[in-house]
């Protein structure tokens, strides 16, 4: 059986340039999803299992409102409530669960409107203090390069301020994927982290040898953002205090703002 849903291999880089330098970069693959395939991976693959423990897993109670209301229905609620056309595919660019573990620091949800365009796009960041908060932000036009750019409303990183402002520019996934993310105050850039990755088809055989690849990848990505705050609280950078979460779970940015 060949999905819609795809496998995406590729590199994480992640550069601070400010007030100290600090930069890294570890392989990993993420999952693209199609909402409207979840029960059927979860029926056609082996090694993939929906809210189950497997090589491989993806638990929709982990995003969203953590509830039992089918994701895709929770994301069309939110775009109907911020006026955003929809009705077609939601498909989710995600770390997998490893062997029961995971966590994903950015989870981007590509929503297209019923004629297949894409009308929003949905970032979904999660902190280590197990809190979760979303940005929802339009898409105006078609483009090989999706260009947004919020401010921050959400703590993230305990060394990092909360007036700053996010730059996003996306490839949607197709042969290949790009997610990259600018952070930045009133001064320039701040932070520098991406995501890039090719396809593959979404089988057995391919999870067995991303797998094979990456076999820590879990753990890995947990141990480096750990690693890293741990270099930079010695390189001499302060603890920023933790706000109270947004009232509202997901912030929707009402005109879509080009990134520089």
């Amino acid at each position: 059986m060949t999905f819609r849903s795809g496998l995406y291999p590729g590199l994480v880089t992640h550069t601070r340039t400010k007030p100290r330098r600090h930069a890294l970069r570890y392989r990993i693959f993420m999952l693209l999803l199609d909402l409207d395939e979840l029960a059927a991976l979860d029926k056609g693959l082996k090694l993939f299992s929906l809210g189950r423990f497997n090589l491989v897993g993806f638990d929709p109670r982990r995003h969203g409102d953590g509830s039992a209301t089918p994701l895709k229905q929770q994301v069309e609620s939110q775009l109907a409530a911020a006026g955003i056309a929809h009705g077609g595919p939601i498909r989710i660019l995600a770390m997998p669960r490893i062997l029961g573990m995971g966590f994903n620091p950015l989870t981007v949800y590509y929503c297209h409107r019923e004629d297949g365009a894409l009308s929003a796009i949905l970032y979904e960041v999660n902190n280590t203090f197990g809190e979760r908060h979303s940005y929802l932000i339009p898409a105006e036009e078609a483009a090989p390069i999706v260009r947004q750019a919020c401010d921050k409303g959400f703590y993230v990183s305990p060394f990092m301020d909360m007036d700053l402002a996010y730059s996003f520019r996306l490839r949607p996934p197709a042969d290949e994927v790009q997610v990259l993310v600018d952070v930045d105050d009133a001064e320039g850039r701040v932070l520098a982290a991406g995501f890039v990755g090719e396809r593959r088809e979404l089988t057995d055989q391919a999870l067995i040898r991303a797998w094979l690849g990456h076999p820590w990848m879990t753990v890995g990505v947990l141990a480096a953002i750990h690693w890293e705050a741990l270099f930079i609280w010695m390189k001499g950078e302060k603890i920023r205090t933790r706000p109270p979460k947004p009232e509202w779970s997901v912030t929707v940015v009402p005109t879509a703002r080009i990134a520089a």
